[in-house]
């Protein structure tokens, strides 16, 4: 792994690795050829990285076409594992990997442990799924990596979190935020913070909220929480994390490019704007991407990071452009919900929004738990302050309701926020 040291060397390692990857794909995946093939595009065409543009765009269909394989860049006989993204319907996306396609993996995964202030001496609860996924494999391979102690419970299983993270003594612990607020109400009703040493959190695969990153800190009395990203498509979590000075994502710009689209017309956004995330990868050999979309959004953060690294950074990543929902003619996204939520006092980090239809209209109902030491005489006042809000910053109208502390569901992997009954 590479000590990337100006922005200069990172533009560089990336034009390099663009030219190779395109001309790696063309001449080795019967799919890319036919693709630059139709888009009129040959290995020879790029030559700045500006000419990334000219590359087509590869999106979540064409991992299924070819089945099993898509996308497959080397001979079978080089893959040495595989894995499968969550969540598909019908012919499962499966990406190859290659022995160098690990060996990287762990290695920039290992920086994203590092910026994080793991190494040895730390005991690392990973506390995700196992088996086809690649959270596990990608947090234990990394923490090994990088000299901690890895502690790989799985997900779930409650009383078995906490008796490790009690007997083993565990300094982080690595899940989705859904699990971390699981974990810390767990320990504060069993009333043993006092016997847990977590100062680190890990989480990923999920937005949190603000108040639900608060609230996450305090149940555990840690120190950092950290944002990590990832997809299956790029080889899994840990091309991107935040640094100690929460100021959003760092990602290995040396591994891939990131690109901020506008979803609809697939033209850049403005720094600061919001807009989805498209990675082309500079060094995957089995499955290379080249201008992936993945739905996901985020907004690029401009200029350097107060911690000094010279990684680029973007925004925590704001939702997926396919979790738009449509209300009344208005385009909403969850998580501008979360943000209007964040900024609330007296209500917990927990909500749900039904979508339902009466007599030929849709109607907006948002449940919002009351915070645990909240007094119930102000809901009354809360719920109106959540409406106005809703109706000024979304511009729709919604009925809030608060409910005590612990009704709402909690959830071991990802929180269901939206449940659309129209």
């Amino acid at each position: 792994m590479q000590d990337i040291k100006s922005k200069q060397e990172l533009s560089r390692i990336q034009l390099e690795g663009l030219k190779w990857t395109v001309k790696h794909a063309y001449e080795n995946s019967p799919f890319y050829k036919r693709h630059f093939d139709r888009a009129g595009i040959k290995p020879s065409d790029i030559k700045t990285l500006d000419d990334l543009a000219r590359l087509p765009f590869t999106e979540a269909d064409h991992l299924k076409e070819n089945y099993p394989f898509p996308l497959l860049s080397v001979p079978v006989d080089q893959v040495v594992r595989i894995h499968s993204s969550s969540g598909t319907t019908g012919k499962r996306k499966i990406l190859a990997y290659t022995k160098k396609d690990i060996q990287d993996w762990t290695d920039f995964f290992a920086r994203a442990y590092k910026m994080a202030g793991i190494g040895p001496g730390d005991r690392v609860q990973i506390a995700v799924g196992y088996g086809l996924w690649t959270a596990g494999a990608g947090f234990q391979a990394g923490c090994e990596k990088v000299g901690a102690m890895a502690i790989p419970v799985g997900p779930g299983n409650l009383e078995l979190q906490c008796k490790f993270m009690q007997d083993m003594e565990t300094t982080c612990i690595c899940c989705t935020s859904s699990m971390a607020l699981l974990l810390g109400e767990e320990i504060n009703r069993r009333g043993i913070r006092d016997r847990i040493k977590v100062h680190t959190i890990i989480q990923g695969s999920e937005r949190c909220s603000d108040s639900m990153r608060k609230a996450i800190l305090e149940h555990f009395g840690a120190r950092h929480l950290f944002d990590i990203t990832g997809l299956t498509e790029l080889y899994g979590p840990g091309p991107g994390i935040d640094c100690k000075e929460h100021k959003g994502i760092h990602y290995w710009a040396d591994y891939y490019i990131l690109e901020i689209l506008d979803p609809e017309t697939l033209e850049p956004v403005e720094d600061g704007q919001i807009g989805e995330m498209v990675v082309t990868t500079l060094r995957k050999e089995a499955s290379p991407l080249i201008r992936y979309r993945t739905r996901d959004l985020t907004r690029r953060i401009s200029g350097p990071c107060p911690c000094g690294s010279v990684f680029p950074r973007h925004d925590r990543i704001l939702g997926r452009s396919d979790d738009m929902i449509i209300f009344r003619g208005v385009n909403i996204y969850p998580g501008q919900i979360d943000e209007i939520l964040s900024d609330m006092e007296g209500i917990s980090s927990e909500y749900n929004v039904l979508l339902e239809r009466r007599d030929g209209k849709d109607f907006m109902i948002v449940k919002v738990e009351r915070d645990n030491a909240g007094d119930p005489s102000w809901d009354e006042d809360i719920q109106r302050h959540i409406e106005k809000e809703i109706k000024s910053q979304i511009m729709v109208s919604a009925e809030v309701r608060i409910v005590d502390y612990g009704d709402l569901p909690r959830s071991e992997r990802k929180s269901r926020r939206i449940y659309d009954q129209r």
